[in-house]
């Protein structure tokens, strides 16, 4: 994992938490579903951010909720703009991660592998 600096972890917390936000109160795209945004990875040039998100969900709500997340990216970044003021607001790239579903499925494993030993 790339080491982030203060300011970019710090930018990227402000941005996790007014995208989050915004999903809750101001963006109403059908296509987002049950969204939990997890983390915000900005450039040390704050030129580009990585938004790592998950669903829960289907596959095929993963991806409506991704395409949906995508269409609204721009207007997010004129919002965060907004009420961030800060000089620059990086390009916003969506990206779905899975760890939580992976921890369940390991955490599934184990709990059938104890079973197992009864």
């Amino acid at each position: 994992m790339k080491q982030r600096t203060q300011r970019c972890q710090r930018i990227g917390d402000q941005l996790r938490g007014e995208i989050s936000s915004m999903l809750l109160r101001d963006i109403k795209d059908p296509r987002i579903g049950f969204v939990t945004v997890l983390d915000v990875e900005v450039a040390p040039d704050l030129s580009n951010a990585t938004v790592y998100f998950t669903v829960y969900g289907s596959d095929q709500e993963r991806d409506d909720s991704l395409a949906g997340l995508k269409s609204t990216a721009s207007y997010m970044r004129r919002e965060m703009g907004r009420r961030l003021h800060l000089k620059r607001i990086p390009a916003l790239h969506f990206r779905y991660d899975n760890t939580i579903l992976k921890g369940e499925h390991i955490e599934g494993l184990l709990i059938q592998a104890n079973k197992g030993e009864e």
